[in-house]
């Protein structure tokens, strides 16, 4: 995995400041979430991964496939990828291109897992102490995970708070031992 965060931080990063110099910010995401959909398919990425099917062919069947989605940077960015060989990385990019856009518009993405569902008056206090904490605006997606018996996980980029319950016994599990 860190091999492929290697190979695609390049390209992440020249798509992101490209899409700053001329305002596409928004428009790259949406390409970029697309191009990941489409190599998400079974079939079209049993045909990227087939040493058989040539470069050519493969940057054709993409730009058919994305046309419309696409603008004619983005279409340029699909054939350079297809020519390095680099098409497997596109939802690696397209990962690292939100986490650039976050950063630079000061949000962060937080996977929120909790043992029962917040209501909203909680999901409001809550996103406002995770703001505090992270010292940034946050975007929440929260799922209810009931084998965590109680308390929350939280998933902000590479740092994790785990104050459920079952990471405690987990803990004292590990202490004990």
């Amino acid at each position: 995995m860190s091999e492929l965060a290697t190979l695609a931080r390049p390209y992440a990063a020249a798509v992101f400041k490209r899409s700053i110099q001329t305002g596409t910010t928004e428009k790259w995401s949406k390409s970029l979430a697309f191009v990941s959909a489409v190599l998400s398919d079974k079939e079209t990425s049993a045909v990227v991964a087939n040493p058989k099917v040539s470069r050519e062919r493969l940057s054709t069947l993409m730009l058919d496939i994305c046309q419309g989605q696409v603008d004619k940077e983005g279409a340029n960015f699909l054939k350079l990828l297809v020519q390095n060989n680099r098409l497997t990385l596109a939802p690696t990019i397209a990962l690292q291109f939100e986490a650039l856009k976050a950063e630079s518009e000061g949000y962060v993405d937080v996977e929120v897992a909790t043992a029962y569902a917040f209501s909203p008056e909680e999901q409001q206090s809550f996103t406002s102490t995770l703001e505090k904490t992270l010292s940034k605006k946050v975007h929440m997606n929260v799922t209810v995970d009931k084998s965590l018996i109680g308390g929350v996980v939280v998933r902000a980029g590479d740092r994790v708070i785990d104050g459920s319950i079952k990471g405690q016994l987990q803990h004292m599990q590990k202490t004990l031992q």
